[in-house]
């Protein structure tokens, strides 16, 4: 997935994804850019690119000091799917319990995958900035950002 990650002064198309809200630093931070439609949104990698589509994939330890900040490479400038995961066990797939989740549009979480319009960015052909409020579980039925971060 050593095409996901950006390149030491990356002159793009490129997106800079500033993290606002996690729940703390431990795990991994994950941006994953996907083809902008709703049949691929959050699709198996694997699957996608074997059929030739879009997966970006880029990967930060959150033990660092600092802002959390991550930047994800696009193949070309275009319209796409982006989702935001603080995989904080290190285990494979999207943990409900443990995990946060966020996309660009900063859509309102329930238990259920958002809509692809909250997910839509669009990348030009240099960097673009996005904040993205990540969402965690809390309590049975609530899954939404931890404190008063919009």
């Amino acid at each position: 997935m050593d095409k996901g990650r950006c390149r030491p002064n990356e002159a793009g198309p490129a997106i800079i994804v500033d993290v606002v809200g996690l729940k703390d630093r431990i795990g991994t931070l994950r941006a994953e850019l996907y083809p902008n439609n709703k049949d691929d949104f959050l699709a198996d990698d694997h699957l996608l690119l074997s059929k030739g589509k879009t997966f970006r994939r880029a990967e930060l330890r959150l033990d660092q000091p600092g802002p959390a900040r991550i930047c994800i490479r696009a193949p070309a400038p275009g319209v796409y799917s982006l989702a935001l995961i603080h995989d904080r066990d290190d285990e494979p797939g999207f943990n409900i319990l443990h995990d946060g989740i966020g996309f660009p549009g900063n859509p309102k979480m329930g238990l259920h995958r958002p809509h692809i319009e909250g997910a839509r960015i669009v990348a030009t052909t240099g960097i673009v900035r996005s904040r993205v409020i990540l969402n965690y579980r809390r309590g049975l039925f609530s899954f939404g950002p931890l404190g008063p971060s919009r």
